[in-house]
């Protein structure tokens, strides 16, 4: 069966560049031109090119929700972007490098087909983007708009595909994620004054203990997917009371593993709030090291061990997963949060590796970085993602709702 087609056109825009910018970008499916996606955002003080690159970004993850196996066409009026995706130009440039990177994560490559249109073909995402900066302007973040929809103008030539109109159907998200709800107020340690209406801040929490949590065995995406014991159902009881008292979280996202989603779920039920479950969150696959000691790995895997803590690619025996592919797919599911909870406070239910991936990347810091790092069970971390791409560490590593 033939996979499906999917047309991107995104833009993005700085009223200053740099200065006040923003992006939008909207999905077509590849055979009717309808619009079946858009997705738009005010990202602060920032560059044309920056802004057009997070545009691509945010088109190609809309894509992506839609149909994880798609082929698709992105079109931008960005000769820049196009040429430098497309592998002809240099990225020369060093805050372009990492959003190229970033775009390239999201299909694989040859799923992904670049072409220049001119400005008045991708009209829709240019509009978008002024839409977003306008928001910006007026102190809020975009919120997608009904348009009604209009047929499909003929081909303005012959060959031609046709030209969409400027209109635009926003798909609508499930109803607890479109209803306006008030900003919630600042708590101490998990927010900053000034931006924090435009920042989206996730409380990483880890699940409770299981049976394997004591022993220190390896427990990952690989081996028997353990439940909490009863002390791990405490934790997560003690975690809901903790965040049920704060009263700041307004979503709750979960790996998909048994263990974390127990932990999601109790704490849910407290807040009144439903689990997302996040394929990206899922903890490292371990291997042939799943449910050993470090002790026995270290005795039964030397070699193999040693590789692993001296280079964030090498995978554990067995393992077709290394902490560095990890890291990637951990920060596509973190941006697909961001891009789903703009300026909201989301608990992240998952476990020691992505935690330590998030915060690692977060800081800035080095891969093994995370080797440095203690992280008990049931407990809470946070950072705090700004429009303008900064991060700040709130918390790590706080059990002070477990004494």
């Amino acid at each position: 069966m033939a996979a499906r087609r999917l047309i991107v056109e995104a833009d993005g825009g700085s009223r200053g560049n740099p200065g006040p910018a923003g992006y939008g970008a909207v999905v077509r499916d590849g055979d009717t031109g309808q619009i079946i996606a858009e997705a738009a955002e005010y990202i602060g003080r920032a560059t044309n090119n920056v802004a057009e690159y997070r545009g691509l970004i945010a088109g190609l993850r809309a894509a992506y929700e839609i149909d994880p196996s798609a082929t698709v066409d992105v079109r931008m009026d960005s000769k820049l972007v196009v040429e430098q995706m497309s592998g002809r130009w240099k990225i020369k440039h060093p805050d372009m490098r990492p959003l190229a990177a970033e775009a390239r994560t999201v299909f694989p490559c040859e799923r992904v087909g670049f072409s220049w249109i001119p400005r008045e073909r991708n009209r829709d995402a240019d509009r978008l983007a002024n839409e977003a900066m306008d928001a910006g302007r007026a102190g809020r973040q975009w919120e997608p708009k009904a348009r009604p929809a209009a047929p499909l103008p003929a081909p303005t030539e012959p060959g031609s595909e046709p030209v969409p109109p400027a209109v635009s159907v926003p798909v609508p998200a499930p109803a607890a994620e479109t209803a306006a709800e008030p900003a919630a107020p600042p708590v101490a340690g998990w927010s900053m004054a000034g931006d924090a209406a435009l920042a989206t801040t996730l409380v990483l929490l880890r699940h409770g203990e299981t049976p394997l949590t004591p022993q220190k065995r390896f427990s990952g995406s690989g081996g028997s997917d353990p439940e909490l014991s009863a002390r791990g159902r405490w934790q997560a009881e003690r975690a809901a009371d903790a965040l049920a008292a704060r009263g700041t979280v307004q979503a709750v996202v979960s790996s998909p593993m048994l263990r974390t989603r127990q932990t999601a779920e109790l704490v849910a039920v407290r807040l009144g709030l439903e689990v997302r479950v996040e394929e990206g969150l899922r903890e490292l696959d371990f291997g042939a090291w799943e449910g050993l000691t470090f002790a026995e790995v270290q005795q039964r895997y030397p070699e193999d061990l040693n590789a692993w803590l001296a280079s964030s690619k090498a995978k554990p025996t067995g393992s077709n997963e290394s902490l560095a592919s990890l890291t990637q797919r951990s920060g596509v599911a973190r941006d697909k949060i961001l891009a789903r909870y703009p300026g909201r406070t989301v608990l992240v239910v998952t476990h020691v590796s992505p935690i330590k991936a998030l915060v690692r990347v977060a800081l800035g810091a080095p891969p093994d970085a995370v080797y440095r790092m203690e992280l008990s069970a049931a407990s809470f971390s946070a950072v705090q993602y700004y429009s303008d791409g900064n991060t700040s560490l709130r918390l790590f590593n706080d059990t002070a709702h477990l004494r």
